[in-house]
């Protein structure tokens, strides 16, 4: 049986301590955030709130559902998630896949094309004239096409491509099947971890759109949640439609608690995907990661 040195015992307690202070300082701003959104108009002005709600209530959560922009910008941001990823996906396979096979005979300078991206990337006034120029400003498309390949994760899912035995590559065209085939009914079913975790991390750069929303998207029925968040962050005083009496004054008086609850409902939704897809994530990234 092994034994725990003093010096590994040592080590073990300021590990666990400084990576528990690491997950608190990460963790306690969100339950302030929320303490915030669940208390009163009074309590968050006057500073009493840290991380129980004082003077409980729902009336920020029922303006925010109530509020027909904030809807409109989480249906936005919700399909650019889907689709997006989905574009992201199968466009980074449909590279790494060919690239990974030693038969392509051109895989090394396309893999040195992507890798200079990497490296290089271009600047935002090249980029602006290029979506304008491909007729995508005020269009969700410039949203998902521009960024439907991440290099390094066109990196991680080459890697682990390269790992599918390349018997079973050869078995399957001996059988008659094409390319296409090969990578849709063996190669992906083979690749739900990396999938998964490149999924995970598409999906949240969605989610999180912002900046290429303010560049590319004009019009406020198309901009995304991050966007309308900003918008309500840096503003005074919160528009309130005049037929929404009920809450008038709360977002008039004090709009902290509804830019908190904001907040809240932006983060839960992208937060709660990660348990459903924790047990391919790390191996995902693991195998992925690793060249035999």
């Amino acid at each position: 049986m092994h034994r725990i040195t003093p010096g590994q015992k040592v080590f073990n307690v300021f590990n666990m301590t400084l990576l528990t202070l690491l997950a608190l300082c990460m963790f306690l701003p969100f339950v302030n955030v929320l303490a915030q959104s669940l208390s009163s108009s009074t309590a968050v002005t006057t500073g009493k709130v840290t991380f129980l709600p004082v003077e409980f209530t729902w009336i920020n959560y029922q303006y925010v559902f109530s509020n027909a922009p904030i809807w409109r910008a989480f249906g936005v941001t919700v399909y650019i998630t889907v689709l997006g990823t989905l574009i992201n996906l199968a466009a980074t396979a449909s590279l790494a896949y060919p690239v990974s096979r030693q038969e392509f005979i051109g895989r090394k300078y396309v893999v040195l094309l992507v890798l200079i991206t990497m490296v290089f990337s271009a600047p935002l006034i090249p980029n602006f004239i290029l979506i304008k120029e491909l007729g995508m400003m005020n269009s969700l498309w410039a949203l998902m096409i521009p960024g439907a390949i991440s290099a390094f994760n066109f990196f991680v899912m080459r890697s682990f491509f390269m790992q599918i035995p390349g018997e079973l590559i050869d078995s399957a065209r001996i059988d008659g099947c094409g390319e296409l085939r090969i990578l849709w009914n063996i190669v992906l079913p083979l690749s739900k971890p990396v999938m998964a975790s490149l999924g995970i991390f598409y999906a949240v750069g969605h989610w999180n759109t912002f900046q290429s929303a303010l560049y590319y998207i004009n019009k406020p029925s198309l901009w995304p949640l991050q966007v309308k968040l900003r918008q309500m962050i840096t503003a005074d005083d919160i528009a309130i439609d005049p037929s929404s009496s009920q809450f008038s004054d709360l977002a008039h008086s004090s709009p902290e608690g509804i830019k908190m609850a904001v907040i809240i409902v932006a983060t839960i939704p992208i937060i709660m995907i990660y348990p459903f897809l924790q047990r391919h994530f790390v191996k995902g990234l693991l195998i992925g990661s690793i060249k035999s």
